[in-house]
């Protein structure tokens, strides 16, 4: 799907503010409200915008241990990796998974309880046999960055539609 300026800021404008009224959006985008919102209805429809969501603090809820996990797979096979993702998939405290080049085969991003309550889910994917080879794991300590935002001024390219963000 090609997009114009104007299809970028509407995007800019929902990520940022996902309850954003269709007025202020329209004001925004530099349209009149139908057109825009009809333009709204054909990125949510082509799959360009995947949901809205709430921006939840964990622990304003409760105690949170944030964990970095690598992980390496023993055989590479198509069915291995299936597997793997798969398993993933199921576990609400795996909050992001990536398949990555480099040394390892994924990096996931765990948000349990505590440290304990981690390494029971650890040991169950293990007594999975999910083919896990080995893992490393890190705690984070502090959250220097976490962004929802996209920067998508700074990926696509015509410096017309950068200006116009």
């Amino acid at each position: 799907m090609k997009l114009d300026a104007i299809d970028l800021r509407i995007l800019d404008a929902v990520q940022r503010d996902g309850r954003i009224t269709k007025l202020a959006l329209a004001e925004k985008a530099g349209l009149s409200p139908t057109p825009c919102w009809m333009r709204l209805r054909k990125l949510e429809k082509a799959g360009v915008i995947t949901g809205y969501h709430a921006r939840i603090a964990p622990r304003r809820i409760a105690p949170v241990a944030s964990v970095m996990m690598e992980v390496t797979l023993a055989n590479h096979r198509q069915a291995d990796f299936e597997r793997f993702e798969r398993a993933v998939a199921a576990i609400p405290e795996i909050v992001a998974c990536w398949s990555v080049g480099g040394g390892v085969d994924y990096i996931l991003k765990i948000l349990a309880a505590d440290i304990d309550a981690y390494q029971r889910l650890v040991d169950g994917l293990l007594d999975r046999e999910l083919g896990i080879d080995r893992y490393f794991t890190y705690i984070v300590t502090k959250t220097v960055k976490e962004e929802t935002v996209l920067p998508i001024s700074s990926f696509t390219g015509s410096s017309e539609e950068q200006s116009a963000l």
